[in-house]
């Protein structure tokens, strides 16, 4: 039997599934041996559940795979249920019913005869009749059997809609046969429940569902779907102003239309509604009520942490006297005040650019609390910055990922997925973190969670470099809310003031000129006035140049962009970088997918954090010698290998970690030949090469450039326009971003003050 699609013969295939050779759990692709009419026939497609013995109706075309020969590649299928007694038996005794196997279903279908499947789904009690089957067994048996047929029912249904099988699976888990209403009623609630499921398909679904476009359920997801958009530019909350107009523009309503939803949001809390200090203007700050308790828990905690404790300075100082000796180094005085601030209070901020001596300021830290027998934890947000604290300290650190015992839970927002937590946690005197300037406001709430009252909480970083790419702006609205301890070192040491990089950084970052310097061994510029040329000039430098002139690999040359688009950005510059650094050779495998071609050999980046993820690292024989969950946005690697047939490819990031991606997930990966600046926080290169001539005013400023010089270890190369260079250290435009954090932690602050001075009184 057979038919036609778009000029493409299909065939139609039935019979038992006698095996499955394949199958991937996280998207059902599946591949299948199929008994039919006596032969052994192999399908190839996705299917929401399977089991070994059921019996197939499917259609596609019959291809001939170059290694695994002739398939039919299925487009449509269905499910026959066991009409006769023999296909009862066979599907029950294959293990597709857990607790049934082969004897068993002989007996029940001895019993039964073709009536068996009749009996499970109308009279299923009935099955106790059977010696070994007891009354709770046989409903058991009842609710596998309906479950697999109400779940095939449900994904029908659901791909109606344009819902993915893997989201489909998911909505059935998550609502069981209440999914109907839900869909047909608010769909909205999907965006809500389910991962994977934003504002815009469920607006499709709503579309599809007949569901009008001023609906209140649309509008307050909407409203949400705006906030939770905001977040991913970096803040935690909007203006009324700003919300209203943005969702009203997107969901094609007047604004007041959607502004009168606000306060029943606030009523149901989902929203918070806070007042801007008087000095603002009193305006309406609106929340979605997830970040506004993050950021109002987080100042809680550290406020917490915020002890002072007795300890003389004079016998602090001496003991500093002795390390330095020991040493053989010498603080100076802003580096000695850090120490003794560390020891005296349970939390302190230690900011500073390059070259000021931070590294130093903590290793003798370290010395001081180790040689007070005190437990120390080291930990950064990225493996990078993680390894890079490890080489100049000499002590393990850690990514605060790692630290806090990441897990396999979806990101949801579920507070499970760190196993370390109040309830279990970090034990340790002493906890450092580096690199403080990347830590957003979810890991920064994780963290401090697992951070018990009494251990010193030791926060590093450049105030000066760019935000963290997720919400919040943690470390500066720390230092603004001026409630904390903090020492700024601002000593430039000698052997730094050798380096220009870290000159010019320095220069950049107090608004000062730079001039080329011709002689430069480690601050270069190579003047290129078109997009052409700045292209060639920057593929030169990564491949010919800079890998004999610093000594490395050019995969380990690391070419940063303001922007993602344009000629000049990280889209375009990889398609050009991929062409000469890895191009196409019938030794490499290749896959083309919407948002790239990936090739074995490729370098590339993850761009979300999956905590689901496995990762593993593999010693001799390819035998794995550790195991672990979670790839996190910023981590690098390369593409090992990309296996066509089971629709996967495998990267290897640092510290030798694989993860096999399946094909669906690949979207998580992007080329890392160029990235954005942005995505290079806490990443230290050998030799960055930075291609610049004209952008976006608000995105091309100092703050972004000043990032990027200082991502450099031994050379920095800017290609393109100086005048766009010198426009970049005079343009301190920086966009805004909204964060509550330095407000809340201001207001405890006064709360505190206010009882201390009641209790003074008493």
């Amino acid at each position: 039997m057979g038919g036609e699609k778009g000029g493409i013969a299909l065939s139609t295939v039935e019979g038992y599934v006698e095996r499955i050779v394949y199958r991937n759990d996280d998207n059902g692709y599946s591949v299948l041996s199929v008994s039919s009419g006596g032969k052994e026939i192999t399908m190839v497609g996705t299917f929401p559940s399977i089991s070994q013995g059921e019996y197939l109706c499917a259609t596609g075309e019959e291809t001939e795979h170059p290694m695994y020969g002739p398939q039919l590649q299925v487009e449509e299928y269905s499910f026959v249920a066991p009409s006769d007694a023999e296909s009862t038996e066979r599907y029950l005794g294959s293990g597709a019913v857990k607790g049934v196997g082969a004897a068993l279903a002989a007996r029940i279908v001895r019993q039964f005869g073709d009536d068996t499947f009749r009996i499970i789904e109308e009279e299923p009690e009935r099955l106790a009749e059977i010696k070994g089957i007891s009354e709770r067994r046989a409903m058991e048996i009842a609710g596998q059997v309906a479950e697999k047929r109400d779940m095939r029912k449900a994904v029908i249904f659901l791909q109606q809609y344009g819902i993915s099988l893997n989201l489909a699976v998911k909505i059935y888990q998550q609502y069981g046969q209440e999914l109907y209403n839900i869909i047909r009623q608010n769909p909205y609630r999907l965006a809500d429940d389910i991962a994977g499921v934003g504002f815009k398909m469920a607006d499709e679904i709503a579309a599809k569902a007949g569901i009008q476009a001023d609906s209140d359920f649309r509008i307050k997801s909407g409203l949400l779907y705006t906030l939770m958009n905001a977040s991913g530019q970096g803040h935690t909350y909007l203006p009324q102003e700003e919300l209203v107009s943005q969702a009203a523009g997107m969901l094609q309503v007047l604004p007041e239309e959607a502004e009168k939803h606000i306060m029943d949001m606030v009523m149901d809390k989902r929203l918070v509604v806070k007042l801007a200090p008087a000095q603002e203007g009193r305006k309406r700050l609106v929340f979605s009520s997830s970040y506004y308790y993050m950021e109002l828990n987080s100042a809680k905690m550290l406020h917490d942490l915020n002890v002072s404790l007795e300890v003389e300075e004079f016998s602090i100082l001496g003991q500093i006297k002795k390390l330095e000796e020991g040493a053989g180094v010498e603080l100076d005085p802003q580096q000695r005040m850090a120490v003794v601030e560390a020891v005296k209070n349970g939390l302190l901020i230690l900011t500073g650019g390059p070259g000021t001596g931070k590294t130093t300021t903590i290793n003798m830290m370290i010395r001081y609390f180790t040689g007070a027998g005190m437990d120390i934890l080291l930990a950064a947000p990225t493996g990078r910055a993680a390894k890079r604290m490890t080489e100049a300290t000499g002590y393990e650190a850690q990514t605060i990922h790692r630290l806090l015992e990441v897990s396999g839970a979806p990101e949801d927002g579920a507070r499970s997925i760190f196993g370390k937590n109040e309830e279990n946690p970090l034990e340790a005197d002493v906890i450092i973190i580096d690199e403080m300037s990347m830590v957003d406001i979810n890991l920064m709430h994780a963290l401090l969670r697992a951070v018990p009252a009494g251990t010193r909480l030791i926060l590093v970083g450049d105030v000066n470099q760019l935000p963290s790419v997720g919400p919040g702006n943690v470390l500066k609205d720390m230092i603004q809310s001026r409630c904390f301890h903090m020492v700024m070192l601002t000593h430039i040491f000698r052997q730094a003031a050798q380096s220009e990089i870290i000159v010019n950084a320095h220069r950049i970052n107090s608004g000062e000129r730079v001039e080329p310097n011709p002689d430069s061994r480690d601050f270069l510029f190579v003047r290129r006035n078109q997009v052409g040329n700045v292209v060639g000039a920057t593929l030169t430098l990564v491949r010919d140049k800079l890998p004999g002139y610093v000594g490395v690999s050019f995969r380990e040359i690391q070419v940063l962009t303001p922007m993602r688009k344009g000629s000049l950005g990280v889209e375009s510059l990889n398609a050009v970088l991929q062409e000469h650094l890895n191009p196409p050779s019938p030794d490499k495998k290749e896959k083309i997918f919407a948002h790239c071609t990936l090739r074995e050999g490729d370098k590339v980046m993850q761009i979300k954090n999956n905590y689901q993820l496995e990762w593993e690292i593999q010693g001799d024989y390819h035998i794995a010698v550790d195991r672990g969950m979670g790839v996190f946005n910023g981590d690098m690697g390369v593409v090992l290998e990309i296996n066509l047939f089971a629709e996967q490819l495998t990267v290897e990031f640092e510290e030798r970690r694989r993860v096999n991606y399946s094909f669906k997930q690949v979207e998580e990966l992007e080329l890392a030949y160029a990235v954005t600046i942005h995505k290079s926080q806490g990443s230290e290169y050998p030799a960055v090469v930075i291609p610049l001539l004209a952008g976006p005013r608000m995105l091309m400023n100092r703050n972004l450039l000043y990032t990027a010089v200082t991502r450099a270890k031994t050379c920095v190369t800017i290609v393109g326009s100086v005048e766009t260079f010198q426009e970049m250290i005079d343009n301190v435009q920086e966009q805004r971003r909204y964060s509550g954090l330095a407000d809340r932690i201001r207001e405890l602050c006064a709360l505190q003050e206010e009882s201390q001075r009641a209790d003074d009184v008493i």
